[in-house]
């Protein structure tokens, strides 16, 4: 030991000698050194900061400052304007429309056809008993069942005494069809997404296009492709309401416990068995919050599929809110929030059913095959005596009008909450402040800033979370919109967006906190939460132009509204997924309830909060669009006036600069693989 001891302290002295004394540890060997040792996130933006050194002189003389140079965009309207004409002049003769595109739109009328039909055939007795029914023995035989009953029967019932009942068996015969489609399309996504790494980074951008891309810019190549009708908007509500089951299921499998995934492979199971056994068993949770919000998204469809001629209850919401009666538009959408919750909780009730061995002490009737039997026995009862007594439809005497109540009621909150309250002044002066103090300098920023300054940050921002290929592909999204000739209207958006999204995420992530820490706050907001994320967009427009007036932040308050469930969902599921022994860990060393949330709660759930921003993102920029018809402006007004006129140059390139929009705020907050481990 005393021969080695006196040798450390001259190491220090080797690498600060002079250089060129032939040790090879001078300055720049130093500097290479301490490069080696720094962190990605450093070496990448010291390198943009040299490279800006050189490009923003450059950048400044050349194109000054102001808007994206004219002579850097490309008009691709006229094109898509031909693509239009083409497809209405050969959509009856050409061969890819008679022998494939014909073929798609004619399963799904006949798919949609065929449940409406036998929703029809049932009536009302046969349709509420089939959804008691499986409602219960989704829910298991005891008090959970009978729960889960109690809602279905409360939903249907509730859709017939507003009036609803044959607009309702449209939409859920439509929305059986989408879902179904949606979360099988979804679902095999996922599971090649969770096996896949390749997969999955190259499915990212796709799916991020199907759920950014707004619902007005791709119905009409839809139309023009299959006519108005059931077929666009089946095709719609798919591309919308897939990726959800997509990303949540590559979640919950690659989320998977490494050591069970260790243990069965120490067992000698194949891969496919550990799929089967252990893979999918630990994502459940995740599949069925994917599910979940499948369901509620294809159902946030149904007022926008009305616009191409889908009916059902889009159709009533449509027409009532087109004369602004809110009474009317809240009568189709209520029907609409109670079956998006029959189908959430009679989905859950099953899956925490799977697996779970039965109460000996009930009788064996109640499950299995018995109980499956026993519910069809008692759905054709109630069917053949909904035939004998005559009332396959409901009755008009068993109905409850509340449109004017509503109306009444609505008109006095505008009155008393709009403006005039003391000291809050009312919401009114609220959203002139918020568009005064925040969105108007936001977007003046934006617009006024050199278009290559944006471009700069961009990339810096996609730096510090990810790679240099991150960075490349958030400034091509952004360059993009200015080639597009919409760089003006694309900030405007933005900042519309970046407001959005950071009211959903702060009220989100903390009512999300909130909830997995406390379990009655959770099973309070639950029905609360459903509501808000099952009305269809559309809306929320009328009370948040009632309240907040027409523009900007009427747009922004519906957007939160919209997208606020989704983040507090995701947010609740990956704090409570926490590794309890992690937790009791923490507990047994003295943390604090602070210290375990901060400590080792979110850092586990990162994932889960990553996702949560993901789908923020997402919601926001789909209901800041519908926005652009309450005076929001920018992108959203071009894609809704592309619909109308039927001008896909105008509806598409505004839609694409959408996409982008999504696509820069994904890689700017989502960090790349290589960087998980560095972050």
């Amino acid at each position: 030991m005393s021969t080695i001891s006196p040798t450390k302290p001259q190491e220090p002295k080797k690498i600060s000698s002079p250089p060129g004394d032939g040790s090879g540890t001078g300055t720049g060997s130093l500097l290479l050194r301490r490069l080696s040792v720094m962190h990605p996130v450093r070496l990448r933006l010291t390198g943009l900061a040299v490279l800006a050194l050189v490009l923003v002189p450059f950048a400044a003389a050349v194109w000054g400052s102001g808007d994206w140079p004219g002579g850097l965009g490309v008009d691709v309207s006229g094109p898509l304007n031909d693509l239009s004409q083409w497809i209405v002049d050969n959509r009856d003769t050409s061969p890819i429309f008679l022998y494939f595109l014909l073929h798609i739109s004619n399963t799904s009328v006949d798919a949609v056809d065929g449940v409406h039909s036998l929703l029809d055939t049932l009536g009302w007795p046969g349709v509420t008993a089939a959804a008691v029914l499986v409602a219960w023995r989704a829910g298991g035989a005891g008090r959970s069942g009978l729960k889960v009953a109690a809602i279905a029967l409360g939903a249907f019932v509730g859709c017939g005494l507003l009036n609803m009942w044959d607009p309702a068996m449209l939409t859920l015969a439509l929305m059986v069809v989408a879902v179904a489609v949606s979360a099988l399309v979804g679902f095999l996504l996922g599971l090649a997404a969770g096996l896949s790494e390749r997969f999955h980074q190259a499915l990212r951008p796709v799916l991020d296009t199907m759920q950014v891309l707004p619902a007005f810019a791709y119905l009409l190549p839809f139309v023009l492709v299959f006519g108005t009708g059931s077929p666009a908007a089946l095709l719609a509500t798919v591309i919308y309401a897939a990726p959800p089951m997509a990303r949540l299921t590559a979640l919950g499998l690659r989320g998977a416990d490494p050591s069970v995934l260790e243990a069965s492979a120490s067992l000698g199971a194949s891969r496919r068995q550990q799929l089967l056994t252990a893979r999918l068993p630990l994502a459940r949770k995740e599949i069925l919050l994917g599910l979940n919000q499948t369901i509620m998204m294809a159902l946030s469809m149904v007022v926008i599929a009305s616009v191409i001629g889908a009916g059902g209850l889009g159709d009533e919401v449509y027409s009532a809110l087109s004369t602004v009666d809110v009474g009317a538009a809240l009568a189709a959408g209520i029907p609409i929030v109670l079956i998006a919750v029959w189908l959430d909780r009679t989905t859950e009730a099953a899956g925490e059913q799977l697996g779970s061995p039965p109460v000996t002490a009930e009788p064996r009737l109640l499950y299995g095959r018995p109980a499956w039997g026993l519910a069809a026995a008692g759905t054709a009862l109630a069917v053949v005596a909904g035939k004998v007594a005559g009332t396959a439809s409901w009755p008009e005497t068993w109905t409850v009008d509340i449109s004017s109540s509503v109306n009444t009621f609505q008109e006095w909150f505008v009155d008393n909450v709009h403006s005039g309250v003391p000291v809050l002044g009312g919401t009114k002066v609220w959203a002139d402040n918020f568009t005064a103090w925040l969105l108007n300098p936001l977007r003046d920023l934006l617009v006024n800033s050199p278009w290559w300054s944006l471009l700069l940050v961009a990339t810096a921002l996609a730096l510090v979370v990810g790679t240099w290929r991150t960075a490349l592909t958030a400034v091509l999204a952004l360059a993009a919109t200015g080639v597009l000739g919409v760089w003006p209207k694309t900030l405007d958006t933005l900042s519309q967006v970046l407001a959005a999204l950071l009211l959903t995420l702060a009220l989100g992530v903390t009512i999300g906190i909130l909830a997995a820490r406390v379990s009655w706050v959770e099973s309070a907001l639950r029905p609360v939460l459903d509501v808000l994320q099952t009305l269809p967009q559309f809306v929320y427009l009328i009370p948040v132009v009632a309240l907040f007036g027409v523009g900007r932040a009427a747009a922004i308050t519906a957007a939160v509204a919209y997208a606020l469930p989704a983040v507090v969902r995701i947010t609740t599921q990956g704090l409570r997924k926490t590794d309890p022994a992690a937790l009791e860990a923490a507990r047994s060393m003295g943390a604090t309830g602070m210290q375990q949330l901060r400590q080792v709660q979110l850092p586990l759930a990162r994932p889960a909060l990553l996702l949560a921003v993901n789908q923020g993102v997402v919601l926001v920029l789909a209901v800041v669009i519908v926005g652009g018809l309450v005076g929001g402006g920018a992108l959203g007004y071009d894609v809704v006036y592309g619909l109308s006129r039927g001008d896909l140059g105008v509806g598409l390139v505004a839609g694409a600069a959408i996409v982008c929009l999504g696509l820069l705020l994904d890689r700017v907050t989502q960090p790349s693989t290589a960087d998980k481990n560095n972050v």
